[in-house]
């Protein structure tokens, strides 16, 4: 698995397929793996004729795990974004984020869209402004000497799906405490690139696309119809609206 420095932080990711590129950036507790090769992301952009990157974040996978939530913030996690670039040379590329990585790729979008073709939101509609998802509940439960001493039910989803994946507990704890920096209502509003926000029609965790979509100016919105937070990403609605979004040309 190539891995690069970013700083000290050591970064692992995949770069397969040639053409276009795009970058993928996963979401909270998730890997590249997880959230990009299994559900049969990486395979169906390469058929497509795209290069396609896929970087775990800090503290996920098999990159670094820190254990200071000053790490996490999202600058900071954009940034091993555009240094995964420039390591691969890539000067501009499509950006796919879910989740915690729709965050990374909206702000993207805002502070280097010089390094931006198009941008797609998966999992993330107003909650990019006005929050949701895990909270303080979560991080406790992932820091809990084990399973049994969590009560919060969406605590022990998550730390089980930690547990089952084997994951550094400390450093997701970490993870979700500094990535907790929300975007302004104005901050969205001058996000200048093309924009496709996907969500599922059942994900209580997003928050609306629709209404995410009329703040960022020409955003398109993509209903995945009956799926969930976790069972959106897979989907082939949602494969199919974001192949025909790349597709279209832009400046």
């Amino acid at each position: 698995m190539p891995s690069f420095n970013n700083g000290a932080v050591e970064i692992a990711y995949l770069d397969e397929g040639e053409g276009e590129p795009i970058v993928l950036v996963h979401g909270f507790a998730s890997t590249k793996n997880v959230n990009w090769v299994y559900p049969g992301w990486v395979s169906e952009l390469k058929n497509n004729g795209r290069r396609v990157v896929a970087l775990d974040n800090r503290g996920h996978g098999d990159s670094a795990k820190l254990t200071d939530p000053a790490q996490y913030s999202i600058p900071v996690m954009a940034g091993d974004v555009t240094a995964l670039m420039d390591h691969l040379g890539i000067a501009r590329a499509d950006i796919m984020g879910y989740s915690l990585g729709g965050r990374i790729a909206a702000w993207l979008g805002l502070h280097e869209p010089q390094r931006l073709r198009k941008a797609i939101l998966g999992g993330i509609g107003i909650g990019l402004i006005e929050g949701g998802g895990p909270g303080e509940n979560v991080a406790e439960a992932l820091e809990a000497p084990s399973l049994d001493d969590v009560t919060d039910p969406v605590g022990r989803t998550f730390r089980a799906f930690a547990d089952q994946t084997r994951s550094d507990r400390r450093a997701l704890a970490a993870c979700l405490r500094g990535s907790r920096g929300l975007m302004s209502r104005e901050e969205a509003a001058r996000i200048a690139v093309p924009v496709l926000i996907a969500v599922g029609t059942k994900d209580e965790i997003a928050g609306s696309a629709p209404a995410l979509g009329k703040i960022i100016p020409g955003a398109e919105v993509l209903d995945i119809p009956n799926r969930d937070h976790m069972r959106a990403v897979g989907d082939k609605v949602y494969k199919t609206g974001v192949l025909d979004f790349l597709s279209r040309r832009v400046a």
